[in-house]
Formats: structure tokens, sequence, C-alpha cells
């Protein structure tokens, strides 16, 4: 018990309140390590269920008494509560109450992004992200803007809702840039931007991409490792040396990676590193 009242004190659980306009809604943000001894889960509102990601297995009384004071808590207005194990070679998910709905979307002001619940691992979006797509809504009206590793594109909707001009989406995986698509067809814009979908390797398409550029706004959001493909450590530094052949004089860059073992510092290194021309904001 004493491990969850450290965990309420820290987090503010008993204080957790639910969108009033229902939009997605990270409530507990344990992998932003800034909760000490809480970092390895994440707790998520997808309007009307819960969704909590475990990053390795928890302590199993902290867990019990935090199960039963989340059911207490939210079962009247939430229909289900979903457990995914990331840290498990396979993720599995269980419910804590409730079942997975057959069909689920996040809501992002006025943007809807579909959901797979029982995916072996992402749900087809990153809530962590939401400031970002906000910072990119602010200045993306009449802009060209390249999406780097777009999955399925919630920036790219975010952009295109704000007004871009033209978006280059390009990801390794063919199934996330249909679903991209899909996001896409679920938010039609007033005005359409022009949109370009690419399955390519990102390494090996630069030539490609200075082609159909120059942009005014290069987002690059990698997986911090994927086995055969990308890893953040070696080959971060391989996308930032192209990004001043990519975008136009003053154009802006937007950064993300989700390693919290690399430091807080990688990303700033990386880029004085390799990109000296390139000022933080």
């Amino acid at each position: 018990m004493s491990d969850f009242n450290e965990f309420d004190k820290l987090s503010g659980f008993s204080g957790w309140t639910l969108s009033a306009e229902k939009d997605a809604q990270r409530l507990f943000h344990g992998r932003g390590q800034c909760f000490a001894g809480f970092e390895y889960f994440t707790v998520d509102y997808f309007e009307p269920i819960l969704w909590i990601v475990l990053y390795r297995e928890p302590d199993a009384d902290f867990w019990a008494y935090f199960c039963v004071a989340l059911q207490a808590r939210f079962a009247d207005t939430c229909t289900a509560a979903i457990v995914q194990r990331r840290y498990e070679k396979c993720p599995s998910t269980y419910c804590l109450w409730g079942s997975i709905p057959k069909e689920i979307y996040a809501k992002e002001d006025s943007c809807r992004f579909k959901l797979d619940l029982t995916s072996k691992q992402n749900i087809g979006y990153f809530m962590d992200m939401q400031p970002t797509r906000s910072w990119l809504a602010e200045r993306a009206k009449g802009r060209r803007v390249l999406n780097l590793f777009s999955y399925t594109c919630a920036f790219s909707v975010a952009a295109e809702q704000a007004g871009a001009a033209a978006i280059v989406n390009i990801d390794t995986s063919k199934p996330a840039l249909t679903q991209g698509r899909e996001n896409h067809k679920l938010n039609p814009a007033v005005r359409s931007s022009e949109l370009t979908f690419l399955s390519h390797d990102i390494l090996k398409s630069w030539g490609r991409l200075k082609k159909l550029g120059p942009f005014d706004i290069v987002i690059c959001d990698p997986p911090s490792r994927q086995p055969g493909s990308f890893d953040a450590l070696k080959d971060y530094r391989k996308l930032v040396r192209q990004f001043p052949a990519l975008l136009v004089s003053g154009g802006d860059i937007l950064v993300c990676l989700n390693a919290p073992y690399l430091g807080q510092n990688f990303l700033e290194a990386t880029m004085d590193e390799f990109c000296p021309s390139a000022t933080f904001i």
C-alpha cells in the first residue's frame, strides 16, 4: 500500500479527470522520467476506454492496489480498461474490466485516428506526440512538409488540417501507410493538400526525396530500434546529415525520439555535430 500512496502523491491519481471534450488524453506519462519508481507504464484515455501499457512487469502488490483503485475510480465512466504487456517478447493484452471494442478512435481536437488495440505493439497513434502535432499545426499553412517515418500519418493529417500546401509521407511499412490514407479519409480538409505516400527505406531514398523538395518543414520521428532497419544510436546521424539538403533556407526541423536509454542530450548533441547550421528554439 505504501508504494501506491507514493504513486498517488507523485501522479495526482486521486485528482485524475477525463476530458470533457472526449479528446484522447494521457492521464499518466511514466515514460517521461518525472515519476521516480513508476517510469515503466503509461495510462491513456481513448473515449470510452482506458489503455495502459506496461514496459516491464510491475510489482505485484503495487499493481493489485492500482488496479482496484483504477476500477473504483473509472469503471462507471469507462466501458473497459485494457492492459498491454509491452515488455513481453510477443506483447499480450488483457482487460481489467470490460472488453476490447471492435472499433475505436483517438479524438484530437477536430480529428479522429483509428486505433488497433489488438496490435502486437503500437496501436496506430502516439498520444505523447500531441503537443508536437499542435506545434506543426501552428506553422504548416501554405508550407511543404516532409514526414519521415510517417507511420499512420498523424502528423500529415494535422498538417493538412492546418492548410499545408504539400506533404510527403515516407515509411517502410505499407500497412502503416494504408492506415495513413484511411486517417486522411476520416479527416477531410476544407482545402486538400498535395499528398504523397512512399513505402521506401528512408536511408536509401535521399535522391528521391531531394527531387520532391525542398521542404519548409521536415519531421523526423524514427523508431528507437527496429532490427535490420534502424538503430537510433548509429543511424540518427545519417538522417541529420541530410537535413540541410532537404530544407529551404530558414526551414523548420522537428526532431523526435522515444529512447529514454539514450539520455536527454542525445538529440541536441547529434544536431550540434551533424547539422551545426540548425539552431534549437
